[in-house]
């Protein structure tokens, strides 16, 4: 695990943005695992910028998703399906039909986790996928205690998490209990896991997943156990790091060809 600690967000959707570049001039049609929620959309800005500025052709990129809500009518704005297409799809120049999600409006939601599974798969796999950290320190929707070898599949949401999201809606009361997610182990499929976390609120979460043990107490601990895993902090979601100087010193030793 690589873990690269930055100034701030700004910084931080930069330097991922730059990578999500290098591995569109790479592989054109790359399957591009995104998040949702605040965290990332430095990165879906940046990388956006690069594309209006000709520096990277996205055309022929693949989107898929982490994760939905369950029970929200097709087309509401905040199922993660409008997100994606509002903050990355359209931003990127791409349309409906590059872009592949699990139906959360489906009415057998366990066939709809199987059949996400299989044409992620069928895809070839994610290239590169993008998480971010929940303060009790899940990923996707796999909350603590989710198995390690999880596939997708439904979820019930966390009292703490629906009151996470419930910014994003009119109150708590429409915020979704359930959500289909993908598991722990259909995101350990991916060739290149890149976590952004950001903010003081983060850092117990961080420091737990990187330095604690593997435990699916912390779901996100899991990247521990992955090839090629890059974990993106700013200073202050750094900040109960015990290693953030010898983090800092190998990314600064590290030579530039390697990139993330």
């Amino acid at each position: 695990m690589e873990v690269v600690i930055v100034p701030d967000a700004t910084a931080g959707g930069e330097l991922i943005a730059g990578a999500l570049a290098a591995l569109l001039r790479r592989k054109p049609d790359a399957l591009l695992g995104v998040a949702t929620g605040s965290t990332p959309l430095p990165i879906y800005e940046a990388l956006a910028a690069q594309v209006r500025a000709g520096a990277v052709d996205a055309s022929r990129a693949r989107i898929c998703q982490l994760d939905e809500y369950v029970g929200l009518p097709a087309g509401h704005p905040e199922s993660y399906r409008s997100v994606v297409l509002r903050e990355v799809v359209r931003p990127l120049g791409l349309g409906e039909d590059s872009f592949m999600g699990p139906e959360g409006s489906a009415e057998d939601v366990q066939a709809a986790c199987e059949a996400y599974d299989r044409a992620l798969r069928e895809a070839g796999g994610v290239d590169l996928q993008l998480l971010g950290i929940g303060t009790d320190g899940h990923i996707g929707f796999n909350e603590p205690c989710s198995s390690l070898a999880s596939r997708t599949r439904i979820k019930t949401l966390t009292q703490q998490t629906r009151a996470d999201n419930a910014r994003f809606f009119d109150s708590l009361d429409e915020v979704p209990h359930h959500v289909i997610t993908q598991g722990i182990g259909t995101i350990l499929e991916a060739r290149h896991l890149v976590l952004l976390a950001t903010g003081e609120g983060k850092a117990d979460a961080v420091a737990r997943a990187v330095e604690g043990p593997v435990a699916a107490l912390v779901p996100a601990s899991a990247l521990q156990l992955h090839p090629h895993a890059t974990v993106v902090v700013d200073e202050a979601a750094a900040a109960e790091l015990k290693l953030a100087d010898y983090f800092r010193a190998t990314y600064a030793a590290k030579p530039e060809w390697q990139g993330l």
